[in-house]
């Protein structure tokens, strides 16, 4: 296979929009973009220039790649659908997921791999995609060589993972990302009772992610909860209204005393 590949993009949500983009910025064909919803697989092979379809079975069928990016739950499904409708002798079939196996694509004997781009993605925000880590998985040497290619022209950072152990990654950036995200929506309720712009707590969330990457998390921690002060963390709880969000300020008060016992 040449350094550049023709590629059919499966799906039309965030990942596979940012996905869609560096690939064509990399120098590879989008063929054709397949989405269930017409009007967003009409968005995004406008924004690339290519086809776009609604049906499986008008895929191009003579691709290199063949890119699923979809709900975890639907991965199963749309590759046994795109199996049978291409060039089993040419194509590679990827997913995308940080926690689906590699094992739902290889029941439908299509050579195929994993590339899964550890981020998060929003439509409406542009990201360098060569700083992003991309963790790659092949269900033989040849497609994982093919898979590493694709995957180096738009990553400086490409890292062979097995399924075990990418479910353990994404588990990690979970924790890091959407946890972390929920709690900053947690404060931004917070702010807005009391009538004041979330935006105050900016200098503070970005000094928090900025220590971490001169020191480790455990190094970083500060507050009361390290110190295990329960005169403020009983105050702080009684402020709350909402009996979930005094839970989770509780457990996550008691799990951060722990790491540090």
């Amino acid at each position: 296979m040449n350094n550049l590949s023709t590629i059919v993009i499966i799906g039309s949500g965030n990942l596979a929009t940012h996905l869609a983009v560096a690939l064509k910025a990399a120098g590879h064909t989008i063929m054709q973009v397949l989405s269930r919803t017409e009007e967003h697989a009409h968005e995004l092979a406008e924004r690339i220039g290519c086809q776009y379809t609604t049906h499986f079975d008008d895929i191009i069928c003579n691709a290199d790649f063949y890119i699923i990016s979809v709900k975890d739950d639907a991965v199963a499904g749309v590759a046994q659908s795109v199996a049978r409708h291409i060039d089993s002798e040419r194509g590679i079939m990827l997913h995308t997921a940080g926690s689906v196996s590699l094992d739902v694509l290889r029941q439908t004997n299509i050579r195929c791999g994993v590339l899964y781009p550890m981020q998060t993605f929003s439509k409406g925000r542009s990201v360098d995609f060569h700083g992003i880590p991309v963790f790659i998985e092949g269900s033989d040497d040849a497609a994982l060589e093919n898979i590493r290619t694709l995957a180096s022209g738009i990553s400086r950072s490409v890292v062979e993972a097995d399924s075990s152990r990418r479910a353990k990654i994404h588990l990690a950036a979970v924790l890091a990302s959407n946890l972390a995200n929920h709690c900053y929506r947690l404060a931004e309720r917070v702010m807005q009772q009391e009538g004041l712009d979330f935006q105050l707590l900016l200098p503070l969330i970005e000094e928090t992610a900025r220590k971490v990457s001169t020191m480790s998390p455990r190094e970083a921690q500060t507050g009361p909860m390290i110190r295990y002060d329960t005169g403020v963390m009983q105050r702080q709880e009684s402020m709350i209204d909402n009996d979930l969000t005094r839970q989770i300020y509780r457990l996550m008060a008691q799990s951060i005393h722990q790491d540090y016992i």
